[in-house]
């Protein structure tokens, strides 16, 4: 298993081909919370993003790397209305 501690604030997200998936924001119990900057178009813009733990392959100094290609990890993204 990854070591999970090593994932630090505005780190970059990717996949196991590399494309950006999102920038961390924090970790928030068993996920990784995107930032809103990386939250989408139309329905998915005001809204933060999240990412299991259990995706995660790899951290190394700058980036977190994921266990599938971005197009497959976004698919398994779930995501938070912040408006009331």
């Amino acid at each position: 298993m990854t070591d999970t501690s090593k994932i630090r604030e505005h780190m970059e997200v990717v996949g196991a081909d590399g494309v950006h998936v999102g920038t961390v924001d924090k970790v928030d119990s068993q996920r990784i919370k995107l930032t809103k900057a990386d939250s989408g178009e139309g329905a998915h813009k005001g809204h933060h993003h999240y990412i299991p733990l259990s995706l995660i392959a790899e951290v190394d100094g700058k980036k977190v790397w994921l266990s599938a290609n971005s197009d497959v990890a976004v698919t398994f993204e779930e995501e938070k209305s912040d408006r009331v």
